[in-house]
């Protein structure tokens, strides 16, 4: 059985699931999330925590164990705190506007991007370079973020691009002309 499986899963204050027919329910003070568990899996909520456990003792029940858990964990903080992505834009000339729901980014070319909004997640701007991603849904924000970032990923020779807050880019060196590679130019 998968140790992470085999820990239950608290719900923490404020927080109430329901299942029915294999569909977990979520309900807490930022929204409402729902899951349908794999047929493999079986959860049940008693005195304010849910358990999983594998229907039977296959490997892919023994996976789909773990990886019920970890999902249900995520709803549970998500529907509770929330998650949120923050993103910086580096570059000169690269900026973001909020424009209604979605986002405006200059990213350096010929013309505006115009990043439309999705539904359940929030999107702000901080100063005119950082875009923060703010939802209940974690793999929704993950999602966002990363198609915000694939617009102009960060190019490692001079850093310039969308990158995730704190992400490190590893720099490579520029090309180097005959003289100064041997040191004759000095």
């Amino acid at each position: 059985m998968s140790r992470i499986g085999k820990k239950p899963v608290l719900l923490g204050e404020g927080v109430t699931a329901v299942i029915v027919d294999n569909l977990i329910t979520l309900k807490g003070p930022k929204g409402e999330l729902s899951l349908n568990i794999h047929p493999l899996a079986s959860a049940e909520v008693s005195e304010g925590q849910v358990i999983i456990s594998p229907k039977n003792d296959i490997k892919l029940a023994r996976a789909v164990h773990g990886l019920t858990r970890s999902l249900i964990a995520n709803m549970a903080n998500g529907v509770k705190n929330g998650y949120e992505k923050k993103l910086e834009m580096v570059g000169t000339g690269y900026r973001v506007i909020k424009k209604g729901q979605g986002l405006q980014l200059s990213l350096g070319f010929s013309h505006q991007i115009d990043f439309p909004a999705t539904e359940g997640i929030n999107l702000e701007v901080e100063g005119n370079t950082v875009i923060i991603v703010k939802g209940i849904d974690k793999q929704l924000v993950g999602q966002v973020a990363a198609d915000i970032r694939a617009l102009r990923p960060p190019e490692p020779y001079k850093g310039k691009g969308v990158r995730y807050s704190g992400e490190h880019v590893r720099r490579k060196a520029g090309k180097q002309t005959k003289a100064s590679a041997t040191g004759a130019g000095k």
